[in-house]
């Protein structure tokens, strides 16, 4: 539907450091940029990162090097990142498939219906106007996902060495469980070069479309959606308005 998600998980303490939605997950800047805000949040960048093969990936990959270039540890510099299979990731392949059973079945199925009702034809301009509609809500969704996730209980697996426990505690306070931090401080001010990925790009993805939907709804007083419902009779209304 339109829909690109994108996560990042700690493989030691399984916490989500970040569930985005977005215009795309083929973009390369789009994905450097939820790299570059985690790391300002946190002020650390992570030891050794494990991304999937596909391009987008390549320029969080770069900025990674980068932040690491200056240490003299094993997993500094360039092998500080590192190229795998989507299945080999099974951290966030296994969440992603949790994900997909839970909160994910209810738009799925939502966007499914209105496909097979015929309001939906998978055109970009179909696609822009889900995203316009539906976007703010999923996202609010995710952030919800992200928080419960990383406040419940992850009981340990005997095939992990990984202990169990409450995902945000294992993070911030790996000690207690017999680890270690394994992020690197850095200053604000080693970001600047990536200036161009600090802004977020719009999740409608197209500016003229966006534009005119915002027209349409001020010229016709329509509510911004709360809720799914209010989501559906905006894209019925705007599909309808500018003729889609």
């Amino acid at each position: 539907m339109g829909f690109a998600l994108n996560g990042c998980i700690d493989g030691f303490s399984r916490r989500l450091m970040w569930l985005e939605t977005g215009p795309s997950n083929n973009n390369p800047a789009v994905v450097a940029h939820y790299f570059v805000e985690c790391v300002r949040t946190l002020e650390v960048v992570p030891m050794h990162m494990r991304t999937d093969c596909r391009t987008e990936n390549g320029t969080l990959a770069a900025i990674q090097c980068t932040l690491r270039s200056g240490h003299n540890d094993y997993f500094a510099g360039p092998r500080s990142h590192m190229f795998g299979s989507s299945t080999s990731n099974q951290r966030i392949e296994s969440w992603w498939s949790f994900f997909r059973k839970g909160s994910a079945q209810f738009w799925i199925q939502l966007f499914g219906d209105m496909q097979t009702q015929g309001h939906f034809n998978g055109s970009h301009e179909h696609q822009c106007l889900m995203r316009f509609c539906f976007g703010a809500l999923i996202q609010v969704e995710l952030q919800e996902c992200r928080q419960l996730w990383n406040l419940h209980r992850v009981c340990q697996s005997r095939f992990s060495r990984c202990p169990g426990g409450i995902p945000d505690e294992l993070y911030n306070l790996p000690h207690r469980y017999d680890s270690r931090d394994c992020g690197f401080p850095i200053n604000i001010q080693d970001l600047v070069q990536f200036q161009q990925f600090t802004e977020r790009q719009d999740i409608c993805g197209d500016a003229e479309l966006k534009r005119m939907f915002l027209q349409e709804v001020t010229r016709n007083n329509l509510a911004i959606p709360e809720n799914w419902e209010n989501g559906v009779e905006l894209y019925l209304n705007l599909k309808e308005l500018v003729m889609l």
